[in-house]
């Protein structure tokens, strides 16, 4: 069976202004049993996150400095909420949301969390809404408990995946590929294993083109026996901060892709949502539940 992480943490109450883009995580959920392609019975809680798997990958000062909202003015800019122990919460339910997943993948070939995907959360900072970096948490946690030993990260939201890039730019198990725009944020980009920067505008045509000459390669030099997929919407022509030009379809197709191509190869795939900033939230929503379709009827 197909299972997705979800709870009622995801979408807490936020200032008016972070409201709009937070409603997704509601959204999603609601219109995947309105259209049948999921049941009650699909989704799950996540509990609470040890915080030993923070610190695999996050340094323990800034840990400590976030729990406790201890975090310089300077930060939270930087991260963009505005502090709070409700926020933290969210974050480490979230993280949680990642890791379990895995356990669920790793009996059932793939899982979704509704949220997730926070990779501009670096070691010992955040930043671009993001505080934990649930990817690099549950990598980290598969690493340690022996549960896969060679992990791709497989980041295609328009935004670099820097935190995630830096995270493990020491560790060689775990390759970190990202695809994304190249005049958006971050300004500075990071170094992941491979970065591939696409222009502005870039269509449906020529992002297929590239993720079909990269993603066969990857699997076959690094050889994974896990991967996460961060799968941004942000990519869509739509969107007010990716400035790509993907269409729905196009979208949906490269998801696709990543998902093929995991399932011939037989391995384990979390699927993280990232990033989806459209103007009209139905966008949004509808492209994420593409994902959610193709995982149910390719895997079920």
């Amino acid at each position: 069976m197909l299972k997705i992480a979800h709870g009622p943490w995801y979408a807490h109450p936020l200032p008016e202004g972070h409201r709009f883009p937070m409603m997704k995580y509601e959204l999603i959920p609601e219109q995947l049993l309105r259209e049948g392609t999921c049941t009650a019975e699909n989704f799950f809680e996540p509990g609470e996150l040890d915080e030993k798997w923070i610190l695999g990958v996050h340094e323990a000062s800034y840990w400590q400095d976030l729990k406790t909202l201890n975090l310089s003015p300077r930060m939270v800019r930087r991260i963009g909420f505005p502090l709070s122990a409700e926020l933290v919460h969210r974050e480490t339910t979230i993280a949680q949301g990642t890791l379990s997943c895995c356990y669920h993948a790793l009996a059932n070939g793939v899982a979704l969390n509704v949220a997730g995907g926070t990779h501009h959360a670096f070691p010992d900072k955040g930043e671009g809404f993001c505080l934990l970096n649930d990817v690099g948490i549950a990598a980290q946690f598969l690493l340690t408990q022996h549960l896969a030993s060679r992990i791709l990260v497989i980041d295609l939201d328009v935004h670099q995946g820097n935190g995630t890039a830096v995270m493990f730019q020491q560790e060689p198990r775990v390759f970190t590929f990202s695809m994304h725009g190249r005049d958006n944020y971050p300004l500075r980009k990071e170094v992941s294993d491979l970065d591939i920067a696409l222009q502005t505008g870039t269509s449906d045509e020529e992002y297929l083109r590239i993720l079909d000459e990269t993603l066969p390669i990857l699997f076959k030099k690094h050889r994974p026996d896990f991967a996460f997929f961060v799968a941004g919407v942000d990519v869509l022509a739509t969107d007010k901060l990716g400035h790509l030009a993907l269409t729905r379809e196009g979208c949906r197709l490269r998801d696709e892709r990543v998902l093929s191509q995991c399932q011939q190869a037989g391995v384990p795939l979390v699927i993280t949502m990232g990033g989806g900033y459209s103007v009209r939230l139905a966008d949004v929503v509808e492209a994420h539940c593409n994902t959610f379709r193709l995982a149910q009827a390719m895997f079920f």
